[in-house]
């Protein structure tokens, strides 16, 4: 009879355990807007109340010069620019957790983008804003850009500050690539069949109507070739909080 009861009881813990675990709303992917599981499987996405925390390690899932020459990921610089010069940093596997609203809300007063990350792509590689070091112009950073258009820190964060073209290619050049911290989406630099320039955006390089992930509408941020690439004088949003 005892070993009966001790059953029962053990029994009556693990569906209480597996109830709480269901309606945890921590657990990750537990009623999580559709729109956060584009994220490539190697991202951790968790919604808790109305915060998306994203764990990322910022290593690129596509190959680059970047990475050591013994290691398989490495792939000599095969780009378009002529005046590529390799930087003397590699990447390193980082711990980068990002916690933006699921529910992005426009700023009363815009904050400027910080240097380090502004916001994540999709593959869970940092984006950083228009600024070298200092907030200097990228100017000659640019020919650092491996072939996908990233390089690493000195910290070995590997990071984008212009069109991850790895993702536009795969996603096509008007598909969703990522999320600044504010909550606001990043797209690729077409729209409509134009490819778009920072003339046709505001301020903060961006507009809002429909996309396919949001057909009721929503403010959202686009890459564009030309200065500021990503995002303009600040936030359009409030944005979250990210730490290494």
């Amino acid at each position: 009879m005892r070993k009966l009861l001790l059953s029962a009881s053990a029994l009556g813990v693990l569906i209480a355990c597996a109830a709480a675990s269901a309606t945890n709303p921590s657990d990750e992917g537990a009623n999580l807007p559709a729109v956060f599981k584009n994220f490539t499987s190697d991202v951790k996405v968790a919604l808790e109340g109305s915060t998306v925390v994203i764990t990322a390690t910022s290593v690129p899932n596509h190959k680059s010069p970047y990475f050591a020459t013994s290691d398989s990921r490495y792939e000599a610089y095969n780009g378009s620019n002529a005046n590529f010069v390799l930087n003397p940093n590699r990447i390193a596997t980082q711990t980068m957790v990002l916690r933006i609203p699921v529910t992005p809300t426009v700023a009363t007063t815009a904050q400027p983008t910080p240097l380090g990350p502004i916001g994540v792509a999709l593959n869970g590689v940092a984006i950083f804003n228009q600024y070298a070091a200092g907030r200097q112009p990228l100017a000659g950073e640019i020919n650092s850009f491996d072939q996908y258009n990233g390089h690493p820190q000195q910290s070995g964060m590997y990071h984008y500050h212009v069109e991850p073209l790895f993702l536009t290619q795969s996603r096509g050049k008007s598909g969703l690539l990522g999320f600044l911290l504010d909550g606001y989406p990043l797209y690729g630099p077409v729209e409509n069949g134009k490819t778009l320039v920072s003339a046709d955006l505001d301020e903060f390089h961006g507009h809002s109507h429909a996309t396919a992930e949001y057909p009721n509408g929503i403010y959202h941020y686009h890459v564009t070739a030309d200065v500021p690439y990503i995002n303009g004088t600040g936030f359009k949003g409030n944005p979250g909080t990210v730490s290494q």
